[in-house]
């Protein structure tokens, strides 16, 4: 005699078999990451070096994503305003990430901070570096960089430059020059490098230390290139000489990649790492970092992590080196 099944078993049974079904539903949903739009916040002004660099990953990266990424300005505290927000406020949910500049690693020695460029953030990958370069107007009197310095010798307190913000690599790496050639140099920070590029057009100041947003102004005339600050001459400008040539002891790239909030899932920042590889990798972006004077420095999402790690470690020294180390 076989058991009768009464109305509450049925019951029972089928949202039993529901629940069954719906737990590889839910892994699949969440397997399609992402579903929506993806924000890329640029901590530097629309039209920049690396504001034209992200346009064209986040442009390519959308097409491996089946979403847009779409790319918001947030310039301000030499670039490290836009992820200090985004660490603090955005969902670890892959769907708000930020460039992280190499000042996030330099800015906690220099002031207080709220946020921790470690603990705060989940790396991603990392991208390209830059070429920094030292730039006057066409008419300026400062046919070469040793002239300029020569200026600040001689004249110390009137000789200035701009750079993009305090605590930037252009911010630095002129301030270790200052300290070995024995040189007060004035520091005029902007938000980025477009409305530095315009004040120095401008006549507002009287020189630029900036990464190669200035290109386009060299090539045309309106700039002069003094100086670069990378291990060897630019194949793009290879009449100009570097730093470290002319004795005074500076190279400097800066290494930058994607981050986003801290306690993100691995399998989102999997998707996001290899988006973001193939696009750095792209023609599009090739020919952007050609024009930069750039290379890819791709690194995994680990090994992103722990150059971050090594980086903070070993900056805190340049940083008290170069007094400004938070009291």
């Amino acid at each position: 005699m076989q058991p009768t099944l009464t109305r509450r078993t049925c019951l029972a049974l089928a949202l039993a078999a529901a629940g069954a079904v719906a737990l590889p539903l839910t892994a699949v949903a969440q397997a399609k990451f992402p579903t929506q739009p993806i924000t890329l916040i640029v901590p530097f002004p629309a039209g920049g070096s690396t504001d034209r660099h992200l346009r064209a990953i986040a442009e390519d990266a959308s097409k491996h994503l089946g979403q847009n990424v779409i790319v918001e300005n947030r310039p301000g505290a030499g670039g490290t305003l836009g992820p200090a927000n985004m660490a603090k406020s955005a969902k670890p949910d892959g769907y708000t990430i930020s460039l992280f500049p190499l000042g996030m690693l330099r800015m906690p020695y220099m002031m207080k901070t709220d946020w921790d460029p470690i603990k705060d953030f989940t790396y991603i990958v990392g991208l390209s570096g830059y070429t920094f370069g030292f730039t006057v107007r066409a008419d300026s009197p400062f046919k070469t960089f040793n002239e300029y310095i020569e200026a600040a010798r001689t004249k110390p307190g009137t000789i200035d430059y701009g750079s993009t913000g305090v605590g930037s690599s252009p911010h630095l790496l002129m301030e270790e020059i200052a300290i070995n050639a024995n040189v007060k140099l004035n520091h005029v920070p902007f938000k980025g490098n477009a409305d530095m590029q315009q004040a120095l057009l401008g006549g507002h100041i009287m020189a630029q230390s900036d990464a190669t947003g200035w290109d386009q102004f060299v090539d045309s005339g309106k700039m002069r290139l003094l100086v670069t600050f990378g291990e060897e001459r630019t194949k793009r400008w290879p009449d100009v000489p570097t730093a470290k040539e002319l004795g005074y002891g500076v190279v400097s790239s800066s290494p930058y990649g994607l981050a986003g909030p801290a306690g993100m899932d691995p399998k989102v920042v999997r998707i996001l790492h290899d988006a973001f590889k193939q696009a750095l990798l792209s023609p599009r972006s090739v020919e952007v970092m050609k024009q930069l004077n750039q290379e890819p420095a791709y690194r995994s999402s680990d090994d992103y992590r722990e150059w971050a790690i090594a980086t903070y470690a070993k900056d805190k020294q340049l940083i008290e080196q170069l007094g400004l180390l938070a009291k």
